[in-house]
């Protein structure tokens, strides 16, 4: 099939807000490269705020993770079916998305090698890479593009395309911002993140605090679930002067801060993510269990740093250790972040 009778693609990266993300350098590519196409994708709803509404993408097929089951899936099939693409491309490599892929009614269903859960069974075209799906020195983000680059892709250039969220920004949340102190520098910490063995101490957080409040403007945000968390790293009333956004903003919002900070902090999460795609001016992402040449965002003014231990990283959810358990979440020092920070803002 020659470039110029490709004229619908479909997109399947249904999860998670990270790795959503991940993939949308890998959709401008794809704009790039067949800009009269159309384009659509299916994503599930937890991550689909980046997706719906993007200027690159035509029309998004979201799934209700809760409400997933066999006749919402059989709609779905019905639907991408109806539209008779010509290429639909697997980026997520699980039964789930293979599914969709091998029913989508696609003439050519492409994926890279080294899928999970036997969901190459669904395509009849998969794309040989040299390197191993959970490779921990090979960028997810360069993973997604081997596979646009398949299709003759140029990549010259990693860029995020994001919907226009100016209309979505909560009027506190500007107002807020809006107030901080213009004489001093605004650090946003984003401690949570979903697995154990990827969240730093609360004493380092505190640390940071400590050493940082009298001379920024400290920021904490964080999802509801997380309010535990962030009340343990404000140690109570002790930092009343820090502005705890803990459960009051949006995605939107939180790429109304991002780029309005000076530098955010983060361990390996969707926060980390997100400010990236936000375009951040400074970043810096902490790596205990995962590896940040995977993951990390990289460019200028983007900095990570990684555990030290033996066993990092192990790419596991859950620490394998039978003594000295998750010792990776110890290993960075509060100390060697505060000192790149100084480098970064003083």
């Amino acid at each position: 099939m020659t470039e110029n009778i490709i004229k619908k693609i479909l997109i399947i990266r249904l999860s998670a807000l990270g790795d959503t993300i991940h993939t949308l350098p890998a959709l401008f590519a794809l704009r790039e490269k067949f800009p009269k196409a159309q384009i659509d994708w299916v994503v599930e709803d937890k991550a689909c705020k980046f997706v719906e509404n993007n200027p690159l993408i035509n029309n998004v097929f979201v799934i209700n993770k809760k409400q997933k089951n066999l006749k919402s899936l059989l709609n779905l099939i019905i639907k991408l079916r109806h539209e008779k693409y010509d290429i639909a491309l697997d980026f997520q490599q699980l039964f789930k998305s293979g599914i969709i892929l091998g029913f989508s009614g696609a003439k050519r269903r492409i994926t890279l090698d080294c899928g999970r859960e036997f969901s190459g069974i669904f395509a009849n075209e998969i794309v040989k890479t040299n390197h191993k799906l959970f490779d921990v020195n090979y960028h997810v983000i360069k993973r997604n593009l081997d596979l646009v680059n398949y299709l003759g892709c140029t990549i010259n250039a990693i860029k995020f395309i994001l919907p226009d969220f100016s209309n979505e920004y909560s009027n506190e949340i500007k107002t807020i911002m809006e107030n901080l102190d213009k004489t001093k520098k605004t650090i946003i910490i984003s401690p949570a993140t979903t697995w154990k063995n990827k969240h730093w101490q609360v004493e380092c957080w505190q640390n940071l605090i400590k050493e940082f409040k009298n001379n920024f403007n400290i920021i904490i945000t964080a999802s509801p679930k997380d309010k535990q968390l962030s009340e343990a790293v404000l140690n109570d009333e002790q930092h009343s002067d820090i502005i705890n956004l803990t459960g009051k903003t949006t995605l939107a919002d939180l790429v109304y801060i991002f780029k309005k900070a000076d530098l955010v902090i983060s361990p390996d999460s969707g926060s980390a993510h997100t400010a990236w795609a936000s375009g951040a001016k400074s970043i810096i992402t902490l790596f205990f269990a995962t590896s940040a040449g995977r993951t990390a965002p990289f460019g200028k003014n983007y900095f990570s740093i990684s555990s030290p231990a033996q066993c990092s990283p192990c790419m596991k959810k859950n620490c394998k250790l039978k003594s000295k358990k998750y010792k990776c979440i110890s290993s960075i020092k509060s100390d060697e972040v505060i000192e790149l920070i100084k480098k970064i803002l003083l």
